[in-house]
């Protein structure tokens, strides 16, 4: 029995063609396509998703701005280069500096799995340019069942959550909602956010705390979540849903300010028929929009020791959309063509003391309409998915001399996977994918310069992927290969003096491997490594280098599991990173050191409704840090370097759930 309950653990590690069951859900896994599986179960010890899926993923890497909201860097891209949907629906960050990024707008406790497409291998989506993050949250159940999360943690961490979920063949409804609170961390030299600023020679300067806010928490989150599912007929579902994020006083030390507040709202509409006839084999409708209200300022810097001198940068983004696409059959195609539009209005301003300064991004619109075209067919073994999507998008702001920046592009890709036997595919994807520029690229003033390049060109991604999967009697194993052709790249040019963002041309090519091993009825390990190196093609104006910003080194995940009985499990989980040896140098970045850090966690159940779980992350407190420190985010000055923000020391938690 021990052996089978492993196996069947080890395989959700690995990639199949073919449908898995994934708690009650159904997931299509393709070589291509990452899963993370029961996020909500499998990281409790935070609602940082960033900081789990870099966990979870090799492929992942952690972009560290706080103890919460986190961003994340996949095959050397990040921002808009990588799509964020949340069941579909759009979600964009409001702060230009991001510290609220896509991601930090669901929590863990809300998520059931997370698809990962690498590549440009979505063409329902806009601009998804290297890589596709598509966030599956928790579903409804017939039967009424729930549970209850205590957790606690290093540094006063504190977190409460419940989701309860029922109804009946007709209806179903869940609701979940959740808080957590946490200290300033102490990297594994033992400095607080205060502490570290200090350490970087920055104690006197007016970006450290003012001494009545040097004991200030870290951060308050708070979130709701609430779905309605309605069985309209045996053939026809609506679903209504709604998710609140109210988070509050997020310290950003790396940065010279912080996040008053940071709320968001996302409402989603979808319906869904099936076997409507011949022509209409899934029909399915989305409406949905999400908002975001951001106010970051200087008030708890010395640089507002005078009241009169505090400075906020407020700012908001709304995003609305709609899709519509049909599914068929043609012999042994299945065509799903659709309709997709969004338009998303980002803007805010500068306040000195409540009193408003100027406008840093005036009320731009950034307004898409697209036709997608997807055919998947399958030869004997070989198995052929094709798509086009074709984009309009017009970019308008409501500054005077501001242009108008329109952009179309045809995009698309053809794949294959050969299933050579029921053990072992092979893949190859050949694809185009584009995404324009956002409106702080192209607009944002700031302190009298024009930091927005307003003539920007649209990048384009061409990209080649091959990979292996092969399963074996007790062991997994999946290999991929990339290489992208980035054409019209928009890096950061810190030479300049203003119009800072700059086009050019860049390649980025790299590998991933992971897999699997039982070694015995109660013992199985799980690794994953991901090296990438990018290349600009030229130097930007003025400078000499051509390293691609945001390249991380070689990093290596990998865990063994011991499953002592049904209900007693152990993880040991190594994370593992090379040192940052090429960087971009002439844009802020620097050499961080190589680091190696050791996570256990022990998983026990109490009885059927109970269960326990203790961890120790960084078990030897080492100091290290994930993300570097490029001028495209602005950040301290610490010398002739930029303040690079340290990853917590060891931190211990537990959780306690209860499920009924």
């Amino acid at each position: 029995m021990k052996k089978a309950i492993c196996l069947s653990i080890a395989a959700s590690f690995c990639l199949h063609a073919a449908n898995v069951e994934l708690g009650t859900i159904e997931v299509e896994e393709k070589i291509e396509t990452e899963v993370i599986k029961d996020v909500s179960n499998e990281e409790i010890k935070s609602a940082d998703v960033a900081e789990g899926l870099t966990n979870e993923s090799s492929s992942v890497w952690l972009v560290r701005r706080s103890g919460i909201s986190n961003d994340i860097i996949v095959r050397g891209q990040k921002k808009d280069n990588i799509n964020v949907t949340i069941d579909g629906t759009k979600v964009f960050g409001a702060c230009p500096n991001r510290m609220d990024p896509p991601i930090s707008h669901i929590l863990t406790n809300n998520i059931d799995y997370i698809e990962m497409i690498e590549g440009p291998y979505n063409v329902e989506d806009f601009g998804v340019l290297s890589a596709d993050v598509k966030v599956h949250t928790k579903k409804p159940t017939e039967e009424t069942t729930g549970e209850v999360n205590l957790g606690f943690g290093s540094w006063g961490y504190k977190k409460a959550s419940f989701n309860v979920s029922g109804g009946g063949e007709k209806v179903k409804f869940l609701l979940s909602g959740s808080t957590e609170s946490g200290d300033q961390y102490e990297d594994g030299d033992g400095n607080d956010f205060v502490e570290q600023i200090a350490e970087n020679g920055l104690d006197a300067s007016p970006s450290q705390y003012q001494p009545k806010y040097q004991n200030l928490d870290a951060f308050e989150k708070k979130t709701i979540m609430a779905k309605m599912f309605w069985n309209i007929a045996d053939n026809q579902e609506l679903r209504l849903s709604y998710t609140g994020n109210r988070s509050d006083d997020i310290l950003y030390p790396s940065t010279g300010m912080d996040a008053l507040y940071d709320d968001s709202d996302v409402f989603n509409i979808e319906y869904s028929a099936k076997d409507l006839g011949k022509y209409s084999k899934a029909l399915d409708v989305q409406l949905y929009q999400s908002t975001v209200d951001h106010p970051m300022s200087t008030l708890y810097r010395k640089a507002a020791t005078d009241i009169t001198k505090e400075m906020t940068h407020h700012l908001d983004t709304k995003t609305q959309g709609a899709k519509i696409k049909n599914s068929f059959d043609v012999e042994n195609h299945t065509v799903t063509a659709g309709v997709d539009y969004s338009v998303r209005n980002w803007d805010g301003a500068f306040y000195k003391n409540g009193v408003f300064q100027y406008t840093s991004l005036y009320d731009v619109d950034t307004e898409n309409y697209a036709l997608f075209l997807k055919d998947t067919f399958r030869m004997d073994k070989l198995e052929w998915n094709l798509g086009l999507r074709y984009d309009d998008t017009e970019i308008t702001s409501q500054k005077a001399g501001h242009p108008i920046n329109d952009y179309s592009e045809l995009n698309g890709y053809i794949s294959g996977t050969y299933h050579a036997d029921e053990n072992t595919q092979y893949f190859a994807g050949i694809g185009k994918s584009s995404r324009v520029p956002d409106a702080r690229e192209l607009y944002i003033f700031m302190k009298g310069v024009q930091v927005g390049s307003l003539e920007l060109e649209n990048t384009i991604n061409y990209e080649l992927d091959m990979g292996i999967e092969k399963k074996f009697e007790n062991a997994t194993f999946k290999g991929k290969v990339f290489y992208s052709m980035l054409k019209d790249f928009i890096a950061y040019n810190s030479s300049k003096t203003s119009e800072f963002f700059e086009n050019v041309d860049a390649t980025i090519y790299g590998l991933e491997l992971s897999g699997t091993y039982v070694a015995s009825e109660s013992l199985y390990f799980d690794y994953g490594m991901s090296y990438q190196k990018g290349k600009k093609d030229d130097p930007l104006i003025g400078q000499t280098s051509t390293n691609l910003p945001e390249i991380p080194p070689l990093k290596l995940n990998a865990a063994l599991n011991y499953l002592y009985d049904e209900s007693l499990t152990f993880r040991a989980e190594v994370v593992a990173s090379d040192e940052w040896s090429d960087y971009d140098y002439e844009n802020g970045e620097q050499e961080i050191d190589a680091y190696a850090v050791l996570n256990l966690k022990g998983t026990k159940q109490l009885n059927k409704n109970l269960e326990l779980t203790v961890g120790i992350d960084n078990v030897f407190d080492s100091t290290y840090a994930t993300a570097n420190t490029y001028e495209d985010l602005t950040l301290l000055e610490a010398g002739e370097d930029i303040m690079l923000l340290n990853n917590p020391g060891r931190y211990v938690y537990t959780n306690i759930k209860f499920k009924f």
